[in-house]
Parts: C-alpha cells; structure tokens; sequence
C-alpha cells in the first residue's frame, strides 16, 4: 500500500469553463520533504523486514522437515510417516496464516500504514485545499499521481507552496513540469528472501516447499 492525493477539485459557483484557474502539485516531492512521512516510512520498511523474516524463518523450518522426511521416509513405517507429514503441514497453514495476518489485504501492515501515513496525507491534503481557496484554484492536480500530463508550466507548480504552509523549507528539487511525460516505475519480484520495500512496494512471501 502508497495512497496518494491524486485530485483536489474546487469548482467555483459562478466560474466559466473557459475561465478555470488550474494548479498543480509533485505529491512526491512533497513527501520527500517532510521528515514526518520518512520517518513513518522508515518504520513501516523496519517492520515489515521484521516481520517478513519471521515468515521466512517458519518456511525454512518446513523446508528443512520436508528434505528429512524425503531422505527418511524409506525407513519410516507408514504410522510415522503420516505424523510427519501431518507436522508439516500444520507448521505450512500456520505458516500461510501468519503471512496472510502481517501482508494480506487489510493486514497488520496495511493497517500500520494507515496509522501512520493517513495523517500526514490529511496535512498535505489541508494545505493544498487552504492555498486553493485562498488563491481561488479551480482546480489543483497532482502530477505524480499517474495522469497522463503531456505539458505543464511551472509557473503553475505550487508544490514549494504546500510546503511552506505546513511550515517546512523545501530541500529537494521539484520536478520540472514542462513538456515531460510520465514514467511508470519498473517492478521485479523473486521467491525466497524478500527485499528492501517501500509505500509502493509488497513484501514479496517466501514460498513454501512443493
């Protein structure tokens, strides 16, 4: 899960449509700039490594009692063999409900960054909705969000702005806003450990032997 501000839309009463006053805002920029949100980050990616290690010890753990059932079973009379593979498969669904508990959809992770990233997205959101009304924007994009933005002046970034209401001095540099196209973001995934994950990122789960 990142949940971004992807439209914030002030229809004025009387405003033709050939007379809109049209804003934009780089909501990543913007978070890249506030230490709330990396530290909310930061501590999301802790637990989720954390978490995702836990995972990946109990399916090392079934992986391992499932080669020494193989390489045993030959001397194993049919009684025992049963309460092995009854053993294994306990320790893999205890396994599934652990990973479904901490990744799945509405999971403790899920959960940990609606905690955590819900609030500061709020504060965002009531800065670019108080310079909107002040400055009578009819409408205000974001231009990270994934909508198609063929051009855009930078005259029109008020980016820098939403910082400097919620009182942060802008480090990073915006994004230009002329004449560039949106990228999507290349993914990878691979079994066994996980990597480094980040708000766009899913764990990826260790899978458990075949």
């Amino acid at each position: 899960m990142k949940k971004t501000i992807v439209l914030v839309a002030l229809l004025l009463t009387g405003a033709t449509a050939y007379a809109q006053k049209t804003a934009y805002v780089d909501i990543e920029y913007v978070l890249k700039n506030m230490p709330e949100y990396q530290a909310a980050q930061e501590q999301i990616d802790n637990l989720a490594l954390a978490w995702q290690k836990d995972v990946d010890a109990k399916y090392d753990e079934i992986d391992k009692l499932y080669k020494q059932y193989e390489a045993e079973q030959v001397l194993l009379t049919e009684d025992m063999k049963q309460k092995r593979r009854k053993e294994i498969e306990d320790k893999e669904k205890a396994a599934k409900e652990l990973q479904k508990k901490r990744f799945g959809y509405q999971g403790d992770l899920f959960q940990k960054r609606e905690e955590l990233i819900q609030p500061i997205q709020d504060r965002v959101y009531d800065a670019i909705q108080k310079i909107a009304t002040t400055k009578a924007y009819d409408f205000v994009l974001d231009k990270s969000s994934g909508t198609v933005v063929l051009y855009a002046s930078t005259k029109l970034n008020i980016s820098d702005q939403v910082l400097q209401g919620m009182g942060i001095n802008p480090k990073a540099k915006p994004a230009d806003g002329g004449g560039q196209q949106n990228k999507s973001p290349g993914s990878s995934s691979q079994s066994g450990k996980t990597s480094e994950t980040n708000t766009q990122d899913k764990v990826q789960p260790k899978q458990p032997p075949k």
